[in-house]
C-alpha cells in the first residue's frame, strides 16, 4: 500500500530556512550566555569563562577594512580558519581570547564616502555595523566586548600617545635601546656626550641645538620622494599606482615629487629586529622573508667630491671603487640642479637634456 504522502518533502528536511533558524538560535544563545567572552582577572571584563590554570591562547585576525558596505568572500576565507583553530583549542581546554577590530583610516574609506556624498565617519560606522552583523551570522567565536575600531577617539588617542613617545625618544647605540630625548640633552649639556663639532653645548645657538636633537629623534621630519596624486589630493603607496602611472582608485595621474614628511628611524633597530627573529616560533620561510625585507648589508659609505658638494654612496664592495669612472644621480637628488649647466651647449642632443 502506498502512503498518500508519498513523493512529498519530508516534514523535517534540513533546508536552508531551517539551517538559518538553527544558526540564529545558537548565535542568540552564545551572545546571551557570553559563550566566547574571555574573562579578565578584575575589572569591567571580569565576566565570562574563568581564567583558572588553563593554557592561554590569543588569536587576532587581520582587521577588515570597512571601505565597502559589506564583507567580501576573502574575509571569511581567512576568519573561518582561525575560528576553527580557536574552537579546537577551546574544546581542548585552553583559555582562548579571540577578537577582531576594524581599521578604517585611509584613502579607500575616504573615497567610498566621497562617492556617496557623506561624511567618512557616517559611512564607516554604518559599514562597521553591517560587518559586525555579518560576522555574527557567520557564527565566528569572537569576544565582541574587546572589538575596537581605529577611527574611535578612545582608540586613536593611544596611537597619538605612542607617536609622542617615539618623537620624544632617541636610540642609544651604546645601550642598545631607546631613551628619552631629555637624557640626550642632559648628556650634551653636561659634556658627557660630545657635540658633533666639539664645541660646548652652550655655545650652540637654539636653532643648532634643535637640529642636533631632531637628528636623533626616532620620529622626525625629512624630505623624501613620494607618489603624489593631485586628483586624490594625497600620497600613494607604490602598490596603489598602476603600471601606467595612474592611481588604482579613480585612475588619476600620479607624479613623483619630493615632499616633507614624517619618518621613523627604524633602521636604528635593524640589528635587533634581525637577531630577535631567531627567538620567534615562526615558519622559517616567513622569517627569511622578514630578513630579506630588512635587507641588512655590510659595507661602507664613500663620499665623492663634486663642484657642488660631495655625493655620498653606499657600497658593499669598497675594493672596486678605484675602478669607478662615473656616478648616476636620481632625478630628484638635490645636487642635480646645482650640477646641471644653466644653459645647455648647442652641440648636446635634445634627447640628452
Amino acid at each position: 500500500m502506498v502512503s498518500p504522502n508519498a513523493g512529498s518533502a519530508p516534514p523535517y528536511r534540513y533546508s536552508a530556512v531551517l539551517a538559518a533558524e538553527l544558526e540564529r538560535r545558537w548565535q542568540d544563545r552564545w551572545e546571551v550566555e557570553g559563550t566566547f567572552d574571555t574573562a579578565n582577572p578584575v575589572g569591567a571584563l571580569a565576566g565570562g569563562v574563568g581564567l583558572g590554570n588553563r593554557p592561554k591562547l590569543y588569536l587576532l585576525d587581520m582587521f577588515p577594512y570597512p571601505s565597502a558596505y559589506g564583507l567580501h568572500v576573502g574575509h571569511p576565507l581567512g576568519y573561518i580558519g582561525t575560528d576553527v583553530y580557536g574552537r579546537y583549542h577551546r574544546m581542548a581546554g585552553s583559555n582562548v581570547l579571540h577578537t577582531l577590530g576594524f581599521d578604517a583610516f585611509g584613502l579607500p574609506a575616504e573615497q567610498y564616502a566621497v562617492q556617496r556624498g557623506q561624511h567618512p565617519r557616517t559611512t564607516t560606522e554604518a559599514n562597521v555595523a553591517n560587518y559586525r552583523r555579518q560576522l555574527r551570522r557567520l557564527g565566528l567565536a569572537h569576544d565582541p566586548r574587546r572589538s575596537v575600531a581605529t577611527t574611535d577617539p578612545a582608540y586613536y588617542r593611544w596611537t597619538q600617545w605612542i607617536f609622542t613617545q617615539i618623537f620624544e625618544a632617541w636610540y642609544d647605540v651604546d645601550a642598545g635601546r631607546a631613551r628619552p630625548i631629555a637624557e640626550l640633552v642632559e648628556e650634551l649639556a653636561t659634556g658627557h656626550r660630545p657635540t658633533p663639532d666639539g664645541r660646548a653645548w652652550v655655545d650652540w645657538s637654539a636653532a643648532e641645538q634643535q637640529a642636533v636633537i631632531d637628528g636623533h629623534r626616532l620620529a622626525y621630519l625629512a624630505d623624501g620622494p613620494v607618489n603624489w596624486c593631485p586628483g586624490l589630493g594625497t600620497v600613494l603607496a607604490n602598490e596603489e599606482v598602476t603600471a601606467d602611472g595612474r592611481s588604482d582608485i579613480g585612475n588619476f595621474p600620479v607624479f613623483r615629487r619630493t615632499m616633507r614628511q614624517w619618518m621613523l628611524r627604524i633602521t636604528a633597530y635593524a640589528d635587533r629586529l634581525l637577531d630577535d627573529l631567531d627567538s620567534l616560533a615562526w615558519p622559517e620561510s616567513i622569517k627569511t622573508m622578514q630578513r630579506n625585507w630588512i635587507g641588512r648589508s655590510d659595507g661602507a659609505r664613500i663620499r665623492f667630491p663634486t663642484s657642488s658638494g660631495p655625493v655620498e654612496v653606499f657600497t658593499t664592495r669598497p675594493d672596486t671603487v678605484f675602478g669607478a669612472t662615473f656616478l648616476v644621480l636620481a632625478p630628484e637628488h638635490p645636487l642635480v640642479d646645482a650640477l646641471l649647466p644653466p644653459v645647455w651647449p648647442a652641440d648636446i642632443p635634445q634627447s640628452w637634456r
